[in-house]
């Protein structure tokens, strides 16, 4: 079980990366599409990311969903999931996995 300063640790990447300037409440939002929009925007706007948007939108929703771990109901995962299709979509990239 994570201590509570791990806790914020991972707590203080979402909010305050060093690579992304995320839009508050992100990884909240209802619809999968509009979460990919607003890490594409995120990721297109920033000069501090060391790699292209794509790959820094994606690492940044995967990171989410990995350090939300189990606490993570179903439902939102799989809406974070259809997130990650729906940033493959707006970049154009097949169908793998990242």
């Amino acid at each position: 079980m994570g201590t509570p300063k791990s806790r914020r640790w991972s707590h203080e990447v979402t909010e305050h990366s060093d690579a992304l300037d995320l839009e508050k409440g992100v990884f909240n939002r209802r619809s999968p599409r509009s979460i990919a929009q607003s890490l594409r925007r995120s990721a297109e706007a920033s000069h501090r990311r060391k790699s292209d948007p794509y790959r820094s939108a994606m690492s940044m929703l995967t990171f989410y969903i990995n350090r939300a771990g189990k606490s993570l109901p179903t439902e939102r995962r799989e809406k974070l999931e259809a997130a990650k299709s729906e940033l493959r979509k707006l970049y154009g990239k097949g169908s793998g996995r990242t």
